[in-house]
């Protein structure tokens, strides 16, 4: 050990800094304070929330299954990744490997809602046309309907991302 108490692994290290948090007052907190995890699931929230009022708007009727359905307007995944993504840049840095990393996987989140998942739902909507038109003899005939809500236009998912950019930039820190 070195004088002051610092070790040598320590002292070559450099000084040691922390940094103190809302919740670093109680260190036995169940969940810890992380800005970009609560931005993200804000966003990711407020665009489930927001589907009620576009499914009414689209076909004048209430429907609140739509908050946990996938689909629609705003694709809330792509609000969740990108108010992940603004919320690591403003507080990491555009330059930092946690900011590249998210924002690659945004793009392929936006790309699967937009073209895979959108074309399998396209899918299963024409298969469940082609089991409605079986003889009720048919096997298949009393299966249940595929999902054909599962994917997101373009304009839906560019409509999460304006919400998630700006629930994330609304929600940055103040440091």
């Amino acid at each position: 050990m070195e004088a002051g108490g610092r070790d040598a692994v320590s002292a070559r290290a450099g000084p040691q800094t922390t940094t103190t948090s809302p919740s670093s007052s109680s260190s036995a907190s169940l969940i810890p304070y992380n800005l970009p995890l609560l931005s993200a699931l804000l966003s990711c929230a407020i665009a489930q929330f927001l589907k009620l009022f576009t499914t009414w708007y689209k076909e004048k009727r209430w429907d609140s299954k739509r908050m946990l359905d996938s689909g629609g307007m705003p694709s809330s995944h792509s609000a969740t990744v990108t108010a992940l993504a603004v919320a690591i840049g403003l507080q990491e840095g555009t330059g930092s490997p946690a900011f590249a990393i998210v924002v690659i996987v945004a793009f392929v989140v936006m790309y699967d809602a937009s073209g895979v998942r959108l074309h399998a739902g396209r899918q299963a909507e024409l298969l469940n046309q082609i089991v409605c038109e079986f003889p009720p003899e048919h096997p298949l005939s009393s299966v249940r309907p595929l999902r054909e809500l599962l994917g997101h236009t373009h304009l839906q998912v560019v409509a999460g991302a304006i919400l998630g950019c700006i629930v994330g930039y609304l929600t940055r820190g103040t440091n």
